[in-house]
């Protein structure tokens, strides 16, 4: 069965003059000439995208979208009209948000983050500005200290409201933010804490624990290399400065000297640090 606005994996069925007809079990689905790759074989099997193009027809890509069906993104205007917004997803046909799904009117070169989703009497794919009710924390689908990934949804009083894996919202605190952010931003995230009576969550940036501390040893050890062995940076430095060069908090930073230290692959001098 043909799945749309996602990938699918199709067996070349023929070849004709502008390009290659993928088995759907039935007429086939054309995957036009330009995107087919080098050496493509009848009978063999390629990874498409599978959307709707301007005359209402399947067609397969092996471009690469800026977003599938479920994902949410933040994508650019490329066009309005009295319908609604064209905006650019990285295929050849731009993906249409009605004017109904508009929070306010979109503009021209806007940037929007929106929810990718199946318009339910055209069977096409389309985007949509009004997230929330596709968002809930009714059933929790995470625990605490996994690994999730985030989207940066809007600024409040005590930090940010996160999408965690496009389908619930939880808090990224301001003392958890080590850098300037922005709605639409993605990263890899943790849950730090679920409150089980009402299901909120807090998240934090990066990897948990050791791990987190493990990467960010690599990354000092990496550094100290390429500047002759010695950094001027130590338990005592200004955690701006700290965030500015390593890019990570001066907590993050202190227990990551400290277990290069145990370990004996750095020593600490007067005003920094120094690699064994």
């Amino acid at each position: 069965m043909i799945k749309v606005g996602q990938y699918n994996l199709l067996k070349v069925l023929r070849t004709v003059e502008f390009g290659m007809y993928l088995d759907d079990g039935a007429e086939g689905i054309l995957l036009p000439k330009r995107f087919v790759p080098v050496g493509l074989k009848e009978g063999e099997e390629v990874k498409v995208f599978i959307y709707h193009d301007g005359e209402d027809r399947l067609i397969a890509t092996t471009q690469t979208p800026k977003g599938v069906l479920g994902d949410i993104v933040k994508l650019n205007t490329v066009s309005v009209t009295e319908q609604g917004a064209f905006l650019d997803w990285g295929l050849m046909k731009d993906i249409f948000v009605p004017k109904s799904q508009q929070q306010q009117k979109m503009l021209p070169n806007g940037s929007y983050l929106v929810k990718i989703y199946l318009d339910e009497m055209t069977g096409r794919i389309a985007a949509t500005e009004k997230i929330d009710p596709f968002l809930s924390n009714d059933v929790l689908t995470v625990k605490e200290l996994e690994e999730v990934d985030l989207t940066v949804y809007r600024r409040t009083d005590i930090g940010y409201v996160v999408i965690i894996n496009n389908i619930h919202t939880g808090v990224l605190h301001f003392n958890e933010i080590y850098r300037n952010i922005t709605s639409g931003d993605t990263f890899k995230g943790f849950i730090k804490k679920i409150y089980p009576k009402e299901n909120k969550i807090d998240v934090v940036a990066g990897k948990a624990g050791y791990k987190r501390v493990e990467d960010e040893s690599e990354k000092i050890i990496r550094l100290l290399t390429e500047h002759g062995g010695y950094l001027p940076y130590y338990d005592k430095s200004d955690p701006d400065e700290i965030y500015s060069f390593f890019e990570m908090s001066k907590k993050t930073f202190k227990m990551t000297i400290g277990n290069l230290y145990k370990k004996r692959l750095i020593t600490f001098e007067k005003t920094g640090i120094k690699l064994v």
